[in-house]
């Protein structure tokens, strides 16, 4: 199955040179993804294609007119089959592994980039959405959240990443492991400036040394994120 995004957004330039490297790229080559960019600006009226205005009530700042956005998503909508709808908003749930997996099992996600100080509140009442969030920061839109959950869901998709169980021994990934952060990893050489492998690693021994990855994560996740264990 493959898993097709669309991206509704003033910048789809933005998102494709990103879109175009590194895990992104191979899921596309793969056939596990499909991106789809649309710029609602090309359904805007007028001359100047204007999308937004300033809010009733007064305010500083412009905010997103309803019509551009209904017909892009009105005209993008019957191009696929039934799609997840994601509104990407600082009001949403906080986005993090559960959801990235959530989403990694629909078939098709269609998501929504604000720009400027927000939505027309149409536009959230017009769609059923699954409003997300990545956190309690402000940005300058919605391109890079989208980049985020794209990254964080193709990743899980059948054969991506070569070996699928490698998605899940990562932090925030399934089971115990899925609770804590990720223990040290090294490579080659033994000892850079005077900092050597631990011997454990060395030894071959598969069972000591999933021991002490299994040690070193808990011991890193209570210094530096003990609130995880308390699920």
């Amino acid at each position: 199955m493959t898993l097709r995004f669309d991206i509704l957004t003033l910048f789809p330039e933005m998102l494709e040179s990103v879109l175009k490297h590194s895990i992104p790229r191979i899921a596309r080559e793969q056939g596990a993804v499909e991106y789809h960019l649309h710029n609602f600006r090309d359904f805007a009226e007028g001359v100047h294609q204007a999308v937004d205005d300033r809010p009733y009530g007064g305010g500083a700042g412009m905010v997103l007119k309803p019509e551009p956005v209904f017909k892009s998503i009105r005209h993008v909508l019957p191009q696929g089959g039934a799609a997840h709808m994601v509104l990407l908003t600082p009001q949403g749930r906080r986005f993090d592994q559960r959801v990235a997996e959530e989403l990694a099992n629909q078939p098709r996600i269609m998501m929504l980039c604000g720009r400027y100080e927000g939505f027309d509140e149409r536009i959230r009442l017009g769609f059923e959405w699954d409003e997300i969030s990545i956190g309690d920061y402000v940005l300058s839109g919605g391109e890079l959240p989208a980049l985020t959950i794209i990254d964080a869901v193709v990743r899980l998709l059948p054969g991506v990443l070569g070996d699928d169980a490698s998605a899940h021994e990562e932090s925030f990934g399934q089971g115990l492991q899925g609770r804590l952060l990720e223990y040290p990893q090294y490579t080659r050489p033994v000892e850079f400036e005077g900092m050597k492998v631990p011997e454990v690693l060395q030894s071959g021994h598969h069972g000591e040394i999933a021991k002490w990855r299994l040690n070193e994560a808990l011991k890193r996740t209570i210094e530096r994120r003990p609130e995880l264990l308390d699920e």
